[in-house]
């Protein structure tokens, strides 16, 4: 008997009237998914995990994972941690022709059909639809139309529920698919430029949106499916950008937030939160927004976090012959040698530029963990560290949150612990915004 997804409690809680959620934690990172793992743990909840089609696909991403690859990454963790896999719900982010749009239309969504498939069949259940990007063979001078962007997402919807069916042949337990769909999707990274994207979604075009890809999935015989679409993509104006923020405001957004009431199995779906305060993200939820959305943020922590430890390395070390690991350097010509990954997103001159690889909150370094040179580092900066001890003094002075923690009992004096927690610091603050532990 196929198995209803129980993240279409959102929507009910939401329709209820009450401020509950769930964050979405966009990453592939080993510290970030560790440290929401824990929070599971500790907190007794449950987690939604979303892989970007930039970092796992057919062909493995930047991450080197097929979606079968991350299931099984995500799910080992689990396990060591000691955390049961129902209470893990995988997503995927942006699925659709993003990293073939330099292809033409026929191919691009060829493409595309075969990455949702790979998704489905690898038994995620939270597919995130979206065809707002331009392929090829579309006039670069011409807007999208929703009419367009609705029939690319109703084709894909098609091959995800072909592929669910297939599943249920093989575990007919297996949880029915949940939809995200929308034409005024975020640029994946965040904003490249002050004031992009920041024109709140105005009523009569996001119900435009819904009644064109209610259309266009009646158009490819699914009807029925248009119930498991539980949530659509706009923009609240909200962004991460690289000083930080376009924080949410609620009586911008008034109008747009009171018309989801008139849908009552759709809830929005924010993306880009990263680096609202947690009484924003509060708001976001109190407003309709049933999925919160946070990657860079989240890395940005983590970064954070090794910055820190590179500095106490410094201090315990000073004046002593053993090698040091370097972490900040060889992060650096990493990201110098390979550009790409920042290039587009950060502007300015050679100091500027410098700047921003280390410290803007559009994190970039993500994309570099992986880079052997880079690991390699990291590894010897955890080793070291492991091997002189931390002293209290030099942790108060660069990690004064974990100081107290270490002070009270609460936090082991380890460097990958002290990670993890950094991490946590920023899940806690969507925790409090989404009160999922009340879910289910």
């Amino acid at each position: 008997m196929p198995q209803a997804n129980p993240l279409k409690q959102i929507v009910v809680k939401q329709k209820e009237g009450k401020p509950v959620g769930i964050y979405s934690c966009c990453s592939a990172n080993d510290y970030v998914i560790e440290a929401a793992l824990e929070c599971v743990k500790r907190d007794d909840s449950c987690v939604l995990i979303e892989a970007t089609a930039n970092q796992v696909d057919q062909n493995g991403g930047y991450t080197g994972m097929t979606p079968k690859d991350f299931r099984e990454f995500v799910l080992k963790k689990a396990k060591a941690i000691g955390v049961d896999e129902s209470r893990i719900f995988l997503g995927g982010d942006h699925l659709g022709p993003l990293t073939f749009a330099a292809l033409p239309e026929k191919e691009a969504m060829e493409k595309a059909e075969e990455l949702v498939r790979c998704y489905v069949a690898a038994g995620f259940t939270k597919i995130h639809i979206d065809t707002s990007m331009k392929v090829a063979d579309d006039d670069p001078n011409i807007r999208l139309s929703d009419a367009v962007i609705a029939k690319r997402g109703a084709q894909l919807a098609r091959i995800c529920e072909e592929t669910y069916q297939e599943l249920l042949k093989q575990n007919p337990n297996a949880v029915r698919p949940v939809y995200i769909v929308g034409s005024e999707v975020p640029i994946p990274g965040g904003a490249q430029e002050e004031g992009a994207g920041m024109q709140v979604t105005r009523v009569e075009d996001f119900k435009a949106t819904v009644k064109t890809f209610e259309e266009a999935f009646a158009a490819e015989g699914l009807k029925e499916t248009w119930k498991d679409v539980m949530g659509v993509v706009v923009q609240p104006g909200v962004e991460e950008k690289d000083d930080g923020c376009t924080e949410y405001d609620r009586s911008k957004a008034r109008d747009l937030m009171a018309s989801i009431k008139e849908y009552p199995n759709l809830i929005f779906e924010g993306h880009s939160t990263d680096y609202q305060t947690k009484f924003k993200l509060r708001e976001l939820i109190e407003d309709g927004v049933g999925i919160l959305k946070v990657g860079p943020g989240l890395t940005y922590a983590m970064r954070e976090a090794l910055f820190a430890l590179a500095n106490i390395e410094t201090a315990v070390y000073h004046g002593k012959e053993e090698a040091l690991s370097n972490f900040i350097d060889v992060l650096e010509e990493a990201m110098m040698e390979e550009p790409k990954n920042w290039k587009k997103h950060y502007h300015g001159d050679d100091n500027a530029l410098w700047f921003k690889r280390k410290y803007s909150f559009s994190d970039r370094s993500r994309y570099y963990m992986p880079n052997p040179n880079v690991s390699a580092a990291k590894d010897k900066l955890i080793a070291n560290l492991r091997k002189s001890g931390i002293p209290l003094s030099v942790l108060s002075q660069f990690m004064p949150i974990q100081y107290t923690k270490v002070r009270e009992g609460h936090l082991e004096n380890d460097p990958e612990a002290l990670i993890r927690d950094r991490i946590i610091n920023t899940i806690d603050e969507y925790l409090y915004a989404t009160h999922q532990e009340t879910l289910f």
